[in-house]
């Protein structure tokens, strides 16, 4: 007979398994949002099955189902096949052999969209304040548009002209220079950050989020300067994961839509985002002469080929063949 003085503990949804292990694996907010969108919709797709009683069969014709019909590019594709893994591997713990020999739709390879140095300063010109600073930022050391939405206060280097990357892609920390240009442009925007730092923690508030549960460790870390970000929110907000009101960094869709509006107003039709500042930082770079290893180190590629795609540049188009039209 069953004791009703022992408390009985429900298990949890499998969403809710899916959310606790990306956590407590120190997943993104952002990968975490994604990788539960994939499950749910992968769970709705067999018609609310348990992903226990399925396996390689559907697994592969939901995989089918996004590139036939659905019409997804190869890297969503291979999102979806991650969160799936994620799901089998880590929260169902099941150890299929059939995991590795799912297709993997093949990335095509595309040259990346680069500025000339020339187009670049014509966007640059074309940006204000803050929005003008990040797009810098970006352009002169390389970061990615969230590794510069990420960056703290404690991780800029004035004095030798480093900035700290911390957790990269990869989970990676790299360092990579600080332009002279950008100090003193630099150390003006962090006095407004700070002193709006000290209005928030007046108002008591002032917290800002640690990675790693460091909020445990340290619980007064959060309201420390170093900890904050370069690039604070306009406004405070509430903490999906923790419901509590602090200040999180920039949106990076600001950036992204001033960006769009400085290549109109600069009459360049090239595709280009601000990431496209960190492609024409790397060939820049090695159009003046710098090491490829030194540019794969800065950019934080775990391999050399992939900072290699960046030498289509240094070869004029035709790979250097002068064209026969042109001896006429």
């Amino acid at each position: 007979m069953k004791n009703s003085d022992t408390p009985s503990y429900a298990k949890p949804k499998l969403l809710e398994q899916v959310r606790g292990k990306l956590r407590l694996k120190h997943y993104s907010i952002r990968t975490e949002q994604s990788y539960l969108d994939w499950v749910k919709r992968f769970v709705l797709f067999h018609e609310k099955r348990h992903p226990e009683e399925m396996g390689a069969a559907e697994v592969e014709a939901f995989l089918t189902h996004l590139a036939v019909e659905g019409r997804v590019s190869a890297s969503t594709q291979n999102q979806a096949k991650a969160a799936l893994l994620f799901l089998y591997r880590e929260v169902l713990e099941v150890q299929l052999p059939w995991l590795d020999n799912v297709a993997q739709a093949s990335v095509p390879k595309r040259l990346p969209v680069v500025l000339t140095q020339a187009e670049v300063k014509n966007v640059l010109d074309r940006l204000k304040g803050t929005q003008q600073l990040i797009a810098k930022l970006l352009y002169g050391t390389g970061m990615r548009l969230m590794e510069c939405m990420r960056l703290r206060v404690k991780d800029v280097e004035f004095e030798r002209r480093e900035l700290i990357v911390r957790d990269g892609k990869g989970f990676k920390d790299r360092v990579t220079m600080l332009p002279d240009s950008l100090v003193e442009p630099l150390k003006v925007h962090l006095a407004r950050v700070k002193a709006l730092h000290q209005d928030d923690l007046r108002a008591g508030f002032g917290s800002v989020y640690l990675p790693n549960a460091l909020d445990i460790k340290y619980p007064n870390a959060g309201r420390e300067w170093g900890w904050q970000y370069v690039f604070p929110s306009t406004k405070l907000s509430v903490d999906p994961r923790s419901d509590v009101t602090r200040r999180h960094h920039a949106d990076e869709k600001t950036i992204q839509r001033a960006m769009k509006q400085a290549l109109r107003d600069a009459d360049i039709s090239k595709p280009a985002s601000p990431h496209t500042l960190r492609h024409s930082f790397a060939t820049h770079l090695l159009q003046s002469g710098y090491d490829i290893r030194t540019v794969q180190e800065l950019l934080g590629h775990k391999d050399v080929a992939t900072t290699m795609i960046y030498t289509h540049v240094l070869n004029r188009g035709g790979r250097g063949v002068a064209s026969p039209l042109d001896n006429l």
